[in-house]
């Protein structure tokens, strides 16, 4: 069942992290960026050409060994785990992640050099809800001996249990824990601790050419007699640390989870696994759902108010209206636009000058219904402040308008409006109307 428990969150100003990648041995920084509602965790490779992104999705899972790599087109960015349980442990929902390099930090192999960058940035609540999936009937995976069920528990929080077992003839040995998730109990309970490995696994790494740059002081490594060359900062730190994997691995349902998750011998390939589940039990959800109403407007009742026409009406559909205080409408934007003829014929984006004016006209149905006094009411833009566009908008987007008035009088009208695709926001602004009669308007 989708609910919802608390608002959206992200962090009040940047936060970085300098280290060195585990697996290529390359120093790399990290940098934490606030983001809008709904824009979600997003990884920016700063160091390729036009910054490309891959959001942190399990769609964008790929196959790795011992890590969780996310990828989308040139996009590429290995060991997320420990980020993503970082934000998701503080209930940080809306993240731009910039990295200058194909692998995150490893710092001491935890998630506590992150957490301390994000509280060191200040959080804060924003005025959208966050959506929670509760579980209501049992969800498992299985691979080998290794299995993971996601059981219905307590509506209004998440528990893990982890079950650790690396056999009697380790020093690790069998490990359990039971933990309520929560930003607190993540902080005291599960963000310092570690990656951890026996001796042979990373003597093997090594001659494979990875880790050149760790040594025994960077994570755990165990030999016979117990840790190598450094300190348990808890006696069952391996299983803390497969738990604050799973916190991560998780975090790419991009919703938060109620219930109790039972883990015994998972790691990440069998949290990705669960996950995706998980996604398919929402999608199911969805399709049982009554079926949406009507349309507000279609495009016949927005041709009776906006006086634009081909090619130069931006808004397909009205879907939802509150008189005076908001207004949800669509573009569908096809390769039939007749911008992209030349913007550009060989990759083409819609301008960002169109999604703006697609926004102003989305403001002008909302407008509109509120000056009712005029006769043909328009409203024609006066200025245009804060605009940031995100992201490319391109051929199958379809793209969400959404305008909030901040104040409409009888000849003038301020909004704010923004526009995503697929959840995430490609642009945004606040825009200053004059209202006039359409006689009057030249």
């Amino acid at each position: 069942m989708l609910t919802s428990r608390r608002p959206q969150r992200t962090i009040a100003r940047d936060a970085g992290v300098c280290g060195v990648s585990f697996i290529e041995g390359r120093d790399v920084q990290i940098r934490f960026r606030p983001a809008e509602v709904d824009t979600g965790v997003v990884f920016v490779r700063s160091d390729l050409a036009e910054s490309p992104s891959v959001p942190a999705r399990v769609k964008y899972v790929i196959p790795r060994q011992r890590r969780t790599t996310i990828q989308r087109g040139e996009a590429t960015v290995e060991m997320v785990e420990h980020v993503m349980a970082a934000l998701a442990g503080l209930q940080i929902d809306n993240c731009r992640v910039e990295i200058d390099g194909p692998e995150t930090p490893g710092c001491d192999g935890s998630s506590l050099a992150f957490v301390e960058a994000l509280n060191g940035a200040g959080l804060v609540d924003q005025e959208r809800a966050r959506e929670m999936f509760v579980i209501e009937r049992p969800i498992t995976v299985r691979e080998g001996t290794s299995i993971l069920t996601a059981h219905p528990g307590d509506a209004e929080k998440l528990v893990l249990t982890y079950s650790l077992d690396y056999g009697s003839h380790t020093p690790i040995g069998s490990q359990s824990l039971f933990v309520e998730v929560s930003p607190e109990n993540f902080r005291s309970e599960l963000a310092s601790s570690r990656t951890f490995l026996l001796e042979a696994e990373a003597k093997a790494m090594r001659e494979a050419g990875i880790g050149r740059r760790t040594t025994e002081a960077d994570l755990l490594i165990f030999g016979r007699d117990g840790v190598i060359g450094n300190v348990l900062r808890y006696q069952d730190e391996c299983v803390r640390h497969k738990i604050l994997d799973l916190v991560g691995d998780l975090a790419l349902l991009a919703k938060d989870l109620a219930g109790h998750v039972v883990a015994h011998r998972s790691g990440h390939s069998l949290n990705a696994s669960l996950v995706r589940k998980l996604m398919l039990a929402i999608d199911d959800e969805a399709k049982t759902q009554p079926t949406p109403a009507a349309p507000i407007m279609d495009i016949g009742a927005i041709m009776k108010i906006l006086p634009h026409r081909y090619p130069f009406l931006l808004v397909d559909r009205v879907l939802e209206l509150e008189l005076g205080k908001r207004i949800k409408a669509i573009k569908n934007v096809t390769c039939n636009e007749p911008f992209f003829m030349g913007h550009w014929p060989d990759k083409p984006i819609m301008p960002g000058v169109m999604i703006l004016e697609a926004l102003a006209q989305t403001a002008g149905l909302l407008i509109a219904q509120q000056a009712s006094n005029l006769v043909d009411p328009l409203a024609l833009i006066v200025s245009i402040d804060g605009v940031k566009i995100r992201r490319p908008v391109t051929p199958g987007d379809q793209l969400v308008m959404e305008v909030v008035k901040a104040r409409i009088k009888a000849k003038t009208a301020n909004v704010a409006c923004r526009a995503t695709v697929d959840g995430q926001v490609v642009a945004e602004a606040k825009i200053r109307f004059v209202i006039l009669e359409s006689r009057n308007a030249a």
